[in-house]
């Protein structure tokens, strides 16, 4: 086989994969994946950018560990809010609510602040790093963030 059939039995692959999880988990387990992976990108580059500048601490770095473990407990009470939500909707309500099916809105609410919590971070953690950083990214992220926090769920 050679070199083209290969990298497009690659991509071919990685589509299924990607189409399968997404089928699987839809757009709220992707937020879940991005956030995690975003915890963990924070976690490395606040770890280098404190290692760069000489004032790395394994009590700090256990600090920030701790905090992580905090924004997922946050995230698992969304999720169960949501469990707690949709039972009530989803059954008791459903007959007045003409078809209408709750989903998991707060998980993906918290899960999507909880990633521009941390794309800040990360970015905050490049310029220590000494990174330029276009002040117009900090700006973005800041607004999405604003505006995930605006955002109204129960009136």
């Amino acid at each position: 086989m050679n070199a083209p059939d290969k990298a497009t039995e690659i991509k071919a692959a990685a589509a299924a994969v990607i189409a399968f999880l997404t089928s699987l988990w839809g757009w709220l387990g992707w937020a879940v994946c991005i956030f995690a992976a975003a915890m963990l990108l924070d976690w490395i580059t606040g770890s280098l950018a404190a290692r760069s500048k000489g004032e790395w601490s394994s009590t700090v770095a256990r600090q920030g560990l701790w905090h992580k473990l905090g924004e997922i407990v946050a995230l698992l009470v969304a999720a169960l809010c949501d469990i707690a939500i949709a039972i009530i909707i989803n059954t008791a309500a459903a007959p007045l609510l003409g078809g209408f099916e709750y989903r998991n809105y707060l998980t993906l609410i918290v899960s999507i602040w909880y990633i521009f919590t941390e794309l800040g971070s990360i970015i905050e953690n490049a310029e220590k790093l000494g990174a330029p950083v276009p002040a117009w990214l900090l700006k973005v992220i800041g607004h999405f963030k604003k505006q995930v926090d605006e955002t109204e769920i129960v009136e």
